[in-house]
């Protein structure tokens, strides 16, 4: 448990800043003692005890007894109580709505896949969907609807993540402008932070994927659609308008020069994604060649050396190698990860890798995601974890 410096202030704000210290510690190093406290906090000893007596009373930590003793008295250790209560993590697809519950140290608890094929996709009828979902994982770990904390739902769609708005979502119904963290409040009655996926995804990779302990990269999803999350100090960045890592959008050369429109797809979705790829195929198969029926089968020739093949995914690696150049450039991550069905394929992977080798600044290290489909749940449990010990400890009133 590494040693933290927390700020001073007036005794009600200090006494709440030290309740919220305490927590985190407790929660980051699982099982210790008040002298581990102590040590880590920086904080006295009696502070350490009072905070530690609220927290007990707050039925937000619990006791396990004595520990080894080096010599002296044993210790009396202590841990957060995760199971106080749950986050619930959402993911809106065009094809189904999944749902991942977690304990508050962020263990899985339950999953849930909800298919939104012959259904109505309409804002409303979503939020229904997702109460529903919500009452069935609670209901399978005999856990009650106030012991949920955290809500976050990752949409694939620009959102005002301040105001909770979803700007449009092209292939659900009557999606424009969407207050969808305001309807899924009145459902869920707790906190509710409405995200982009592709932002969720990349924070995904953070916590438990592939970029772990990086803050600074940029994750570029690659399959039915395109997109980026950028972590920038840690934190994903969302631009002035929330646009930021809207990538699909790109000016090609060569394309067209139409003004941009939320409702329709980016120049590089007609392109890089499954669907463009599989139409590449099929526009330059030949006589008796086998029928392919989707991009991975592609990518798999590609792989195994098949020349049609090769060519069309060292077109779309060069497109990549030229994004993830461009964003080296003006961000200089220390990382760049390709995810998505498509990203993070060997074969389009390898392709990048070897468009960027000669380069002599500029580029950082290239590397496929880890976690696939269930990157943008995981982030969503990532973020919503953060926002627990505010719901746990609220601010005194003023």
């Amino acid at each position: 448990m590494k040693k933290k410096l927390f700020p001073i202030g007036r005794p009600s704000v200090l006494r709440h800043t030290n309740a919220l210290s305490i927590l985190a510690l407790l929660r980051e190093a699982g099982i210790c003692s008040r002298a581990d406290l102590v040590r880590a906090s920086g904080l006295s000893a009696p502070t350490v005890t009072n905070v530690v007596r609220d927290l007990l009373a707050a039925d937000l930590v619990e006791p396990l007894g004595e520990g080894e003793s080096s010599g002296g008295r044993p210790p009396d250790l202590i841990r957060f109580k995760a199971k106080r209560g749950c986050v619930l993590a959402v993911q809106i697809t065009a094809g189904d709505i999944r749902f991942l519950l977690a304990d508050l140290d962020g263990n899985e608890l339950e999953k849930l896949v909800l298919p939104l094929s012959e259904m109505k996709t309409t804002p409303e009828a979503v939020c229904g969907y997702i109460g529903e979902g919500l009452g069935t994982l609670l209901r399978k770990q005999r856990m009650t609807r106030d012991q949920l904390l955290v809500l976050v739902v990752g949409v694939p769609a620009i959102t005002n993540v301040e105001e909770g708005i979803v700007l449009a979502i092209s292939t659900l119904e009557g999606w424009r402008s969407v207050k969808l963290r305001a309807m899924l409040h009145k459902i869920v009655g707790c906190m509710v932070i409405v995200e982009n996926d592709i932002n969720l995804a990349a924070l995904g990779e953070r916590y438990r994927g592939a970029s772990r302990n990086e803050t600074d990269f940029a994750y570029i999803s690659i399959g039915k659609n395109v997109g980026a999350g950028i972590v920038l100090n840690g934190k994903i960045h969302h631009g002035a308008q929330w646009s930021a890592g809207e990538i699909a959008y790109l000016r090609l050369p060569n394309t067209s020069r139409k003004q941009l429109t939320v409702l329709e797809f980016g120049e590089l979705e007609s392109v890089l994604t499954s669907s463009g790829i599989l139409a590449s195929w099929r526009e330059q198969m030949r006589e008796g060649r086998s029928a392919i029926s989707s991009a991975q089968q592609v990518l798999d020739l590609a792989e195994a050396g098949e020349a049609l093949a090769k060519g069309i995914v060292q077109y779309r690696s060069g497109i990549v190698a030229d994004m993830v150049l461009n964003l080296c450039l003006i961000l200089n991550p220390a990382l760049i990860l390709l995810g998505g069905t498509i990203g993070e394929h060997p074969a389009l992977l390898r392709g990048v890798q070897q468009q960027l080798e000669g380069s002599e600044f500029g580029v950082t290290r290239v590397l496929a995601g880890v976690l696939g489909d269930a990157a943008a749940l995981w982030g969503a449990v990532m973020l919503a974890l953060d926002f627990v010990p505010e719901v746990l400890l609220p601010p005194a009133p003023r």
